[in-house]
């Protein structure tokens, strides 16, 4: 499924021959877990796996280390949010083509990696969604997700189609990928160190007029898979539909936001330039 979107939208990108893929894991407290989400992935096509390590408490630095993967540890404990700053940066560093973004807590399936890269690899979008709802409601409340946070989903990708000119069937997995051109260009170093962080991309995604392309992908609760607790989402909530306010302002130019018009070279120190973009 394809997001068609109001307003500018960019040329679809050239076809990529033989791509440069780098996984990239935000981790906390994920070594139960770790093992078994990298190896699900498609090795063949993945060149790089990086997982960064947000001071957890159990030993998945050590089971990073003992599979061979690039491990970053941050200093002190910055969010998911900050966590996924420091993914992109790294992942541009080490010349991706295609980022994609997958939890190691297992929730969602490694084998369908090939399936999130392919559109765009083959230049048909910027940015691809994993979604857990393409499959309708039953089969994703038969994969374990709470009816309250079914509802809550539901509810908020909603406001946030009608707000983004979108059709998407859910904007709320953490399942993604995105081409080089996009995190080169969206100021992602703006947005918020918390979980409101994958809503800010999507909607710096149609603000900048990029191409949005859904996969299905199939809905995996269990004990050791992390979750945000019922207060969280709340406050998730809350921020999520802030993003929404602060975009259609920006949108009818009542408000400017610098997260909706600066990129990402506007905003990251010129000192890193030629080691993060292709054309420094």
């Amino acid at each position: 499924m394809t997001a068609q979107t109001k307003g500018r939208t960019r040329r679809p990108h050239p076809p990529m021959t033989d791509p440069r893929v780098i996984v990239v894991m935000p981790a906390y407290n994920a070594a139960r877990t770790l093992e078994k989400t990298y190896g699900d992935l498609p090795k063949d096509q993945v060149y790089e796996v990086i997982l960064v390590d947000d001071v957890s408490s159990d030993e998945t630095v050590a089971v990073a280390g003992q599979l061979g993967l690039k491990c970053l540890v941050h200093v002190q404990n910055r969010g998911y949010g900050g966590n996924q700053k420091t993914c992109y940066l790294e992942a541009l560093r080490d010349g991706a083509d295609i980022v994609v973004m997958l939890h190691p807590d297992n929730q969602y399936d490694a084998t369908r990696v090939p399936a999130m890269i392919a559109p765009i690899a083959e230049g048909r979008a910027d940015m691809v969604l994993g979604s857990r709802l393409l499959g309708g409601p039953q089969a994703t409340l038969q994969g374990g997700m709470p009816i309250w946070k079914f509802v809550s989903n539901r509810f908020l990708t909603t406001v946030e189609n009608l707000t983004f000119g979108t059709h998407l069937s859910e904007m709320h997995t953490g399942y993604r990928a995105y081409s080089r051109r996009l995190l080169e260009t969206i100021p992602f170093l703006l947005n918020s160190d918390d979980f409101v962080f994958d809503s800010e991309v999507i909607a710096q995604t149609v603000a900048f007029g990029f191409h949005i392309v859904e996969v299905p992908v199939p809905t995996r609760y269990f004990p050791e898979a992390s979750s945000v607790n019922f207060r969280r989402s709340v406050t998730y909530g809350l921020a999520t539909l802030n993003v929404t306010r602060r975009f259609l302002f920006h949108k009818l130019g009542l408000r400017r936001y610098p997260l909706f018009r600066k990129h990402l070279r506007d905003v990251l120190a010129k000192h890193y330039h030629a080691g993060v973009f292709r054309n420094a």
